[in-house]
């Protein structure tokens, strides 16, 4: 009977061994698998942005979308810009507003020479200053929609 419990006492500690290995050999698998996870690195292609840089005093950029076309920012002083062009804007009216990101700084509307179909001049000045030392101000030119008055065919022109 001592063989008995002698090999049964074996049979166990071997099967006791086994156990502990294959959890140990788990346990090192996961952690390999979690470390490949971490280390994988999903790389997208950067994505260009429709926002142009804003304007120098020596440069003069052309701006144009479906209503608004060759639309040029003057800058003829610290915080004034003259903005000219054209619009094909139904009734010839439409609206502009300067804003930094968070707040809408001034507002205003304004006329073309001719309604749409026609494309019409139009000349304005505005003056505006930032609020926030390192926001920059962007001038958006609309056509206001003559079902519920919001806004389209925006153009998104920087300032400084």
């Amino acid at each position: 009977m001592n063989q008995n419990y002698q090999n049964i006492l074996m049979k166990g500690a071997c099967l006791m061994i086994a156990i502990t290995f294959l959890i140990g050999c788990n346990a090192n698998q996961s952690q390999k698998e979690s470390t490949t996870r971490t280390d994988s690195v999903n790389v997208q292609p950067k994505v260009e942005q429709d926002i142009e840089e804003p304007l120098s005093s020596a440069e003069e950029k052309v701006f144009s979308n479906e209503r608004f076309k060759d639309v040029t920012v003057e800058r003829i002083g610290e915080h004034k810009f003259t903005i000219e062009g054209k619009a094909q804007i139904f009734e010839a009216n439409f609206g502009w507003v300067v804003e930094d990101g968070h707040d809408e700084l001034q507002k205003g509307h304004e006329m073309t020479d001719a309604g749409a179909p026609e494309w019409g001049d139009f000349k304005f000045t505005i003056d505006v200053k930032k609020k926030r030392e390192n926001s920059s101000l962007h001038l958006i030119l609309f056509e206001s929609s003559a079902k519920d008055g919001s806004r389209q065919h925006e153009l998104f022109i920087p300032l400084y």
